[in-house]
């Protein structure tokens, strides 16, 4: 019977001892209290709780947490109404404020970014809303920030998700982007058709220059062509006077040389006369001279026949 006391003794010892043994993981950290007050934090480790005088308060993720916030309906400077949702990134830097400085952390820092935007876009107009999303960031992570370091929460990071304008907003920004669109487009079409004109004109320009410098590069080629011709033409004119007047002299001297006498050079005359007459001219110039000789022979004719008949 006391064996079994024993036992049941030692199991309860070890189930009260299981029961306050605790491993705290990383990136984690318990709260404890005793006798419902706070007495420490537990880090990475392991950890014996007191039986029946501590106990674990609240256990904290110091990862950095990242809070989805549901749209929030804002009004802008000039009373145009939307819906803007956030992003909420922040990690527990003091678990010991975190569990005692507010009740739930979650909807304090949830109601905080709310009325933060509210008066953030409070100050901003329509176009400013839309354009100021930087802006709008940081300012409100540096309020909230500050809002909850008492909490022992850092604020890391806030992003605008969305901003969803009136269904009216949207469709008159959409008829404005498309006119803008259409007016660019418009522009650059007239840009680049007035690109394109001074092209073909500069091309024109050019085309005129060159074909304009060329019709004056073949005139002078030609001018040059023309002289160089006349040149040519006028060296073989002087050539052949040259070479006919040689000829002539050659010709004189050989007659010089061979005592040619009065009576051949008539002869020849006569020859090259007869030759004119065959010829296809209708008139004759004959030479003073050849007109003698014709004469003469006319008389000789006559005097031989005179002679014949009187024989």
């Amino acid at each position: 019977m006391e064996l079994i006391m024993i036992l049941v003794f030692i199991i309860v010892i070890i189930a009260l001892v299981g029961a306050h043994v605790r491993v705290v993981k990383q990136s984690e950290s318990y709260v404890i209290e005793r006798l419902g007050a706070y007495r420490v934090t537990w880090g990475t480790g392991l950890h014996f709780l007191v039986p029946l005088i501590e106990r674990v308060a609240k256990k904290i993720s110091l990862k950095e947490h990242v809070v989805d916030f549901p749209p929030q309906p804002v009004i802008t400077k000039d009373n145009v109404t939307m819906q803007i949702d956030t992003v909420v990134y922040f990690q527990v830097t003091d678990s010991k404020l975190y569990a005692y400085g507010v009740t739930n952390p979650m909807m304090a820092v949830e109601n905080l970014t709310a009325t933060t935007l509210r008066n953030l876009i409070g100050e901003l107009d329509l176009d400013a809303t839309l354009t100021s999303r930087d802006v709008i960031n940081t300012q409100m992570r540096a309020i909230l920030d500050e809002a909850t370091d008492k909490w022992g929460i850092k604020v890391n990071r806030v992003e605008v998700k969305n901003i969803l304008p009136p269904r009216e907003i949207q469709d008159a920004m959409e008829k404005q982007m498309k006119a803008e669109r259409e007016r660019r487009e418009a522009i650059l079409q007239a840009e680049g058709k007035k690109k394109s004109q001074i092209l073909i004109a500069e091309g024109e320009k050019e085309s005129t220059i060159l074909q304009a410098e060329a019709f004056k590069e073949r005139q002078i080629r030609e001018a040059e062509g023309r002289q160089a011709a006349m040149v040519l033409e006028a060296e073989g004119q002087a050539k052949a006077i040259r070479e006919v007047q040689q000829a002539t002299a050659d010709g004189l001297s050989a007659l010089s040389k061979a005592d040619v006498n009065a009576a051949t050079v008539k002869i020849k005359e006569l020859e090259a006369l007869a030759k004119v007459a065959n010829g296809k001219s209708t008139k004759l110039i004959i030479p003073s001279e050849i007109q003698k000789l014709t004469g003469l022979a006319a008389s000789l004719k006559e005097v031989v026949s005179n002679t014949n008949g009187e024989e």
